[in-house]
């Protein structure tokens, strides 16, 4: 092999790497965004990260256990100031305030994780029917999930709270009938974005030619329909996520939370602060309303940055592109590159 030939294939071999690099959701959106955007998208992506981490490293960096009320020493004590051992002080009930607000970082992770979950899957799948095959069944979906999207989002969660946990407090009960309660909310949401994108691509010229070539409908629905209907599921899972934090968070302080001995959530934890603010107690309640409120600041900037990415219209990138003689890469959906870059006539 010449030198030439052994540069080109190293060029070819490196382009590649950093095309299939270059591709993933996240690095695209980086690469794309300039500016302010790039900054809260850098800033969400921080934000949103440290709460993960946070969330699954919980066993190894929270310095107590969520329901632990003594150590070596003794009691903990209740109400006692940031200082010592406390970083954070203690609550009411005399559980730390720092070691609550880490577990409750799980908590909340392992609620986003199960609803947004559980809603895509039957959200999805019941957009996807209601749309490909229409007519009455069609037609019951759409009122009846008009219906419950109509609904005060709270207010249904609760009632399914209370449907669903049956009395229960534990982790699993808990956590579940949370998860369920959530879920109940956004089903609703991703039907009717998955049922839209799958009436206008049903028309489309190539799903009708898999039709007239025999394909089976469930063949056409998986195939063809589906993979190009949920393009959009990026952007409203990142900002169901954090609606997600403020409905379990509302559950909690409306009394229909976690009990604090099954696991730690912010919303109790707020919920039983209240009366502290009043006396001049203040670390009870900052520190996890300020945990709820990084959260969803994290998950929110990134929701609006994929958002603000996705819509041509919001997208500073090309006036930008042109400027420096290069017309940028396009992308209607995040991680989809539909045109490489190429040099503008001069």
């Amino acid at each position: 092999m010449t030198d030439t030939e052994m540069i080109a294939t190293s060029t070819a071999t490196g382009s590649n790497k950093h095309g299939l690099w270059s591709r993933l959701p996240v690095v695209h959106q980086l690469r794309q965004s300039v500016g302010l955007q790039r900054g809260m998208l850098v800033v969400g992506l921080v934000i949103t990260g440290i709460f993960i981490l946070t969330a699954i490293l919980a066993p190894l960096v929270s310095p107590f256990g969520y329901s632990q009320l003594r150590d070596a020493s003794g009691a903990f004590g209740a109400q006692k100031p940031p200082g010592g051992s406390h970083l954070l002080g203690t609550t009411v009930g005399g559980y730390d305030v720092l070691s609550r607000v880490i577990w409750g970082a799980q908590t909340a992770l392992i609620v986003i994780v199960i609803a947004v979950i559980l809603s895509i899957f039957a959200g999805v799948m019941l957009g996807l029917v209601s749309g490909y095959f229409g007519g009455w069944l069609d037609r019951v979906f759409v009122v009846v999930f008009d219906a419950v999207y109509a609904f005060p989002s709270l207010l249904l969660a609760i009632v399914m709270s209370i449907v669903i946990s049956g009395g229960r407090s534990n982790l699993i009960g808990g956590v579940l009938a949370a998860a369920i309660s959530i879920t109940t909310v956004f089903i609703p949401q991703y039907f009717r974005v998955i049922r839209a994108e799958t009436v206008r691509i049903k028309a489309e010229a190539y799903v009708e030619s898999a039709r007239v070539l025999g394909a089976s409908n469930a063949r056409i629905m998986f195939r063809h329909v589906l993979r190009n209907a949920t393009r959009t599921l990026p952007l409203i899972f990142t900002l169901n996520a954090s609606e997600a934090i403020l409905t379990l968070a509302g559950l909690g302080f409306l009394g229909f939370g976690i009990e604090p001995s099954a696991a730690a959530e912010w919303g109790y934890d707020l919920n039983k602060a209240v009366s502290d603010v009043s006396s001049g107690i203040w670390w009870t309640a900052l520190f996890p309303g300020l945990a709820i409120v990084l959260a969803v600041l994290g998950m929110t900037l990134v929701g609006e940055s994929l958002n603000d990415l996705a819509d041509p219209r919001l997208r500073g990138r090309r006036s930008v592109a042109k400027a420096s003689g290069l017309v940028a890469e396009t992308s209607v959906v995040p991680g989809g590159i539909l045109k490489d870059e190429f040099e503008v006539p001069q």
